[in-house]
């Protein structure tokens, strides 16, 4: 395992995880990295570490620098466990009373998650790590995305080590962001926003304000985040995209999303999208037979509009709507405008129980609920043309413009994990979209 050198007396010594899939319910398709960095000086610092069992390939990275034991300090920017969970391992191996620097709350929580483990945890406020020629220089980011965050920073560098801000999952042999298709990038980072950010974009918004007024964000010449590429390149571009994503400004357009048991629900789902779209509407439709929550809460970040459909089983909502729609509230998405239909046989609950999330989560409900007994009519389709046509004249009240697709690579797979993901480096690689496929008829009455 090499390490990786990213300028005079820094090097990646991370992890890189290619098989993982499901990222505490996010999906990762294309896998991720734990990204762990070593600052060599007078006294060699090791800031964070990776996930349990990665240890080895931390541990042969370092070797290829220097001795294990000759790591004098680590600094724990974030306590969650794909950075921590291999620290108490990597400690036994550099030597296990050695300082460990971090935030009160990282104190707090690493002695809350290691039971029985020594640890010379020290709080950055109270002694600051010496290194050399060298300094660090803590920003504190609370909740950017846990209570312990910080960032760490070495003006005489440039470097700023960002732990999971600024940050994306993405499984490569590629380390730097001039390596990689600029469209993909971006992609993913709205994808990785979207998904585990978005509910901490005042504080995200207000730390951004601290770093531009403070003149810390004009002596950056490079980002050095826990997941995904180091931003060495432009690493502006990241800061403006998260300047840009924390103010929740949608765009033109919709999602329609919904899970179905014998069509019906389907059906009105395509009728809608197609009425959406004729209003010149970018809509993306996504049945949840075939797409995760996080899909679905990604094309929603820059959405103006999300539809969503239910039929309704026990007089409930299917389970897999009642998993988006819990996996959405807990996002907290501002700025939405709302819809929900179903088609039902006997009962009818379950478009009325969207209806009822969606308004207690805030979002703007032009009209009631659009329910179809059994399967829909031709007559039926007039409250569904209507429903399109009253979200429609919402998001035209917004005079938004259309999705930048040009910019845009969707970060998973297309249809299925049989299908080839879109080109991570050609420049010219097709700006493809998920589109599940389905008939496009009416549904059996069986």
């Amino acid at each position: 395992m090499e390490p990786i050198k990213i300028c005079d007396n820094v090097f990646w010594v991370g992890a890189v995880d290619y098989d993982i899939r499901d990222f505490h319910g996010y999906l990762t398709p294309r896998g991720s990295t734990y990204n762990a960095y070593l600052v060599v000086d007078e006294k060699i610092t090791l800031i964070d570490t990776v996930r349990h069992g990665f240890e080895d390939e931390l541990l042969s990275r370092i070797s290829k620098v220097v001795d294990p034991q000759k790591v004098d300090q680590v600094i724990s920017n974030h306590a969650e466990m794909d950075h921590s969970g291999a620290l108490p391992g990597i400690m036994r191996a550099i030597g296990a009373q050695k300082p460990v620097y971090c935030s009160a709350m990282g104190v707090k929580n690493l002695h809350g998650q290691f039971h029985g483990e020594n640890l010379n945890l020290i709080d950055v406020a109270k002694e600051h790590p010496s290194s050399g020629k060298l300094s660090f220089q803590f920003l504190d980011t609370k909740m950017i995305h846990w209570p312990d965050s910080m960032f760490s920073f070495v003006p005489e560098l440039g470097v700023l080590f960002s732990q999971d801000g600024f940050g994306l999952h993405y499984a490569s042999t590629d380390r730097f962001d001039d390596q990689v298709n600029p469209a993909l990038l971006r992609s993913l980072a709205v994808n990785y926003f979207a998904n585990i950010l978005t509910p901490y974009t005042a504080q995200i918004g207000k730390i951004l304000e601290t770093v531009k007024s403070s003149g810390l964000l004009d002596k950056i010449k490079i980002i050095c985040p826990d997941h995904g590429v180091v931003w060495r390149k432009d690493p502006a571009s990241i800061v403006s995209l998260y300047a840009r994503l924390v103010g929740q400004k949608p765009s033109r357009k919709a999602v329609v999303t919904f899970d179905t048991m014998w069509h019906s629900t389907e059906y009105m789902a395509r009728e809608l999208t197609d009425a959406l779209g004729a209003r010149g509407i970018e809509t993306v439709y996504l049945s949840l037979k075939n797409s995760h929550r996080s899909q679905v809460a990604t094309e929603s970040y820059e959405a103006a509009a999300v539809l969503i459909g239910s039929p309704t089983i026990n007089n409930q909502m299917f389970p897999s709507v009642a998993d988006l729609l819990c996996y959405l509230k807990s996002l907290k998405m501002k700025n939405k405008i709302g819809a929900a239909f179903g088609s039902h046989g006997w009962s009818g609950e379950g478009a009325k129980l969207v209806q009822a999330e969606l308004t207690a989560m805030g979002w703007k409900m032009p009209s009631s609920e659009v329910r179809v007994q059994w399967v829909p009519k031709e007559k039926d389709l007039d409250p569904l043309k209507e429903l399109a046509r009253t979200v429609a004249d919402e998001i035209d009240k917004l005079e938004l413009s259309k999705p930048d697709w040009s910019r845009r690579l969707r970060p998973y797979f297309l249809a299925s994990e049989h299908q080839p993901l879109l080109s991570d480096r050609h420049p010219t690689a097709r700006q493809g979209g998920f589109f599940p496929v389905a008939p496009r008829c009416r549904p059996s009455e069986h």
